[in-house]
């Protein structure tokens, strides 16, 4: 079969690989559709590499080249002797990590019994720890890690039920935490009127959505993102403003449209270095800061100076963790597609490129996706 094969920072490679085999509890998966995402470009550009030995050491491209790919939808080809409740012809979305779940470990480690399933102690991830990903032209993958589409919903939407997840699973850690501020519950004067999102991509335009159709938030929702298309649609799906920080001061900015409060809530969805250096001047005092983008070159540790003497409740969640159906399948992934097949939260708007084959994945991560229309991109197979 044909594979994008990550040989070296840079440089991807489109070889035959072997189709993989499956075991009796997995399923094979022909790959219909992959979301390219910033974790791709970052492993891409040689800014990240999650394939550790034991002792966390980065494994090198030149010794274990890598498949990318995690946000993956497709059509199963064939079924292990075991596999029940699916079926060969089945469209689905695949949860890209191993987990206890995954391999019928049993006891379930702390973390999977807990529902933070990418914590797992014996975790890997499709596309990102070194296990192979989606942009190949067919995958191995737990039965357990399927979700079956209910509707007639395009196949490309399917795939990014995985972004999706990951915003639930950040709101599910941010709605636990015992922080000063509140979306929905507590005093008046403890509730969250104010939020600034910081990056206005695929992230930020889902969490605008869920905040708003999911969520009901009705206070003040600020979006700073310099890229023009994306401030319409960040518009479009339900910000009351966009702020271009290449235009004007962020901190003055906020504090204008707060009457001088700052955010009590702000979401750092821009992988931005920089963006760390100004948030004193964005967020009020004990306020909520979710870390979710992932990045941030550039700056030094000193700027985290100023944002401790506000102290705000820092949150870092990671992927799309969460708890387990009865039939073990993953939560989290199961609601995020139930989300976008329902229309509660839109996916197409966003979806500026569609790339038809492996050959354009090179193209798109080296420059494809830093164009000005860009926004998100899915390869999706013919």
């Amino acid at each position: 079969m044909k594979a994008c094969v990550l040989t070296d920072i840079g440089r991807i490679e489109v070889r035959d690989v072997p189709l993989p085999k499956i075991s009796p509890d997995q399923v094979l998966l022909r790959v219909s559709a992959v979301g390219i995402c910033g974790t791709d470009a970052h492993i891409f550009a040689g800014h990240a590499n999650y394939n550790v030995n034991q002792s966390g050491q980065r494994i090198p491209l030149s010794s274990q080249p890598q498949i990318l790919g995690h946000e993956v939808s497709g059509q199963i080809e064939e079924c292990g002797s075991n596999v029940a409740g699916l079926n060969s012809g089945d469209r689905v979305v695949v949860d890209q990590g191993m987990n206890c779940f995954s391999t019928n470990r049993a006891p379930l480690c702390e973390y999977c019994l807990s529902g933070d399933s990418h914590q797992c102690e014996f975790y890997g991830e499709h596309g990102i720890t070194g296990l192979p990903g989606g942009l190949a032209e067919f995958m191995a993958v737990p039965s357990n890690n399927i979700v079956k589409l209910t509707t007639s919903l395009d196949i490309a939407e399917a795939a990014l039920a995985e972004p999706l997840g990951c915003i639930l699973h950040a709101s599910s850690v941010v709605a636990r935490a015992q922080t000063r501020y509140a979306l929905q519950e507590g005093p008046p004067d403890r509730r969250v009127r104010n939020i600034l999102i910081c990056g206005g991509g695929p992230a930020g335009l889902l969490f605008i959505q869920y905040l708003r159709r999911v969520l009901h938030y009705d206070g003040l929702l600020l979006v700073s993102e310099p890229n023009e298309l994306k401030r319409k649609l960040a518009k479009h799906l339900g910000a009351d403003e966009t702020l271009d920080p290449r235009n004007e001061n962020l901190g003055d900015a906020v504090r204008n449209r707060t009457g001088g409060r700052g955010v009590e809530y702000l979401i750092e969805a821009s992988g931005q270095g920089a963006v760390f250096a100004a948030i004193p001047t964005l967020i009020r005092k004990q306020a909520t800061v979710l870390l979710y983008g992932h990045g941030h070159a550039g700056v030094e540790l000193s700027v985290l100076n100023g944002v401790m003497f506000k102290e705000p409740s820092l949150i870092t969640p990671i992927g799309a963790s969460g708890g387990f159906e009865t039939d073990g399948r993953p939560s989290t992934y199961t609601r995020a597609l139930r989300l976008i097949e329902s229309g509660e939260i839109e996916v197409a708007p966003f979806i500026t490129h569609r790339f038809t084959s492996l050959d354009q994945v090179q193209g798109a991560l080296s420059s494809g996706m830093y164009a000005p229309d860009y926004v998100k991109g899915v390869v999706q197979a013919q």
